[in-house]
């Protein structure tokens, strides 16, 4: 056996947003344990650029406690994986107002791979226009704006942002671009 063996799995909690379960696992050496999993839909990330600037949302993060700058990213509560650039384009959408002319697939993430199977699919938006944003009641508090990438870059290394998910992503951008666009 090259690989963990799941024995025996069950749901431990469930609401709109996520499951936890607990599997009954055997590893390669035939020894048992147990693994804890929150699963959660697929999300999209996305990087709303305009020449030289890149737009960010601002909310409140309750397990933190603390307002964090972010780029707009979400999924769908009913714990479905949805059509990924029409999810890109409904959470851009939703955050900002913004709406896109071409989106395109940098990369991808894994949030957190030793607790979670979430994943996440990170957006290039171009070609952007500007309208009404249309957030949830939970993004009540949300605020956005557009600042230079020179602000994003510095916003990161003072702390500013910190949503881990957000750095990646924006290291997926630097990667998709020549050198001299950056």
């Amino acid at each position: 056996m090259d690989s963990i063996e799941t024995v025996a799995s069950r749901q431990i909690y469930r609401n709109n947003w996520f499951s936890l379960r607990e599997d009954d696992i055997r590893r390669p050496d035939g020894s048992d344990g147990i693994y804890a999993v929150v699963d959660k839909p697929t999300y999209a990330l996305v990087i709303a650029q305009a020449g030289d600037r890149l737009h960010l949302v601002e909310q409140y993060r309750y397990p933190l406690g603390l307002r964090r700058w972010e780029f707009p990213q979400g999924t769908v509560q009913d714990n479905t994986d949805p059509e990924p650039f029409e999810l890109a384009a409904r959470e851009l959408r939703e955050e900002t107002g913004l709406r896109a002319e071409a989106m395109t697939i940098i990369g991808q993430l894994d949030v957190a791979p030793g607790m979670s199977s979430q994943r996440g699919l990170v957006f290039h938006a171009t070609g952007i226009t500007e309208g009404e944003h249309a957030r949830e009641h939970e993004e009540q508090d949300m605020r956005s704006a557009w600042f230079a990438r020179t602000e994003v870059e510095r916003m990161m290394r003072d702390g500013d942002i910190t949503d881990a998910q957000s750095i990646a992503a924006y290291a997926l951008l630097l990667l998709s671009q020549p050198p001299a666009a950056r």
